[in-house]
């Protein structure tokens, strides 16, 4: 039957405030951002999608093997552009979707497979991953009957909206540290976690 739970990984934004960077591009133990984190999603054996710009954006050289990418010609409008576009070209078999936004570089195989297997579990649950100070983040699990919400989300706010109005439903799954919240948005951000890893 295969897995019929898919990861949506949002990297359509426009890197706003790194200075003319692209933070898809920041090195992660010699690997680039985009690329680290579609290689620990497909590593779950998942169908990834991942949503750019454009097919022919640079970011598509970045993608792991057998991702399937996702156009976004409104990307401007932001995260919301890419969520109704990731989530109107997933497969009628998908029964849940897994959407990080592509700018965590603490993610791992294991915290994608942390939820998969919750949402195993609890079939048709919303779930919320969270740090170790209880902050939820992502990734998020949406049940396929949030999926007509989810293609009529508006403005930058994302599925903040969906999970609000679900609060009472949302299940929280745990994931160490700070994967689940640690976003980095500016060249700053990225100097001072690369100086916090650093080794002495």
């Amino acid at each position: 039957m295969g897995h019929q739970i898919a990861i949506l990984i949002l990297a359509a934004g426009a890197s706003s405030r790194m200075g003319g960077r692209d933070k898809l591009c920041e090195d992660i133990n010699g690997t680039p951002l985009l690329r680290h984190i579609t290689t620990q999603a497909k590593a779950t054996g998942a169908p990834v999608f991942v949503t750019l710009p454009a097919l022919d954006h640079p970011r598509s050289q970045l993608l792991a093997h057998g991702t399937t990418p996702i156009a976004v010609p409104d990307a401007a409008n932001g995260m919301s552009a890419s969520l109704r576009a990731g989530v109107a070209a997933l497969p009628a078999a998908i029964r849940a979707v897994m959407i990080t936004p592509a700018d965590l570089p603490e993610l791992e195989t294991a915290d994608f497979e942390t939820l998969l297997d919750a949402a195993k579990t609890q079939p048709g649950a919303l779930l919320q991953a969270q740090d170790d100070a209880g902050t939820g983040g992502h990734p998020v699990i949406f049940p396929r009957a949030v999926f007509g919400a989810l293609q009529t989300v508006t403005k930058d706010r994302g599925a903040r909206d969906i999970l609000r109005a679900n609060r009472d439903h949302v299940v929280p799954v745990p994931l160490p540290g700070t994967r689940a919240t640690r976003d980095l948005d500016t060249p700053e951000d990225w100097a001072t976690w690369r100086a916090a890893r650093s080794p002495g």
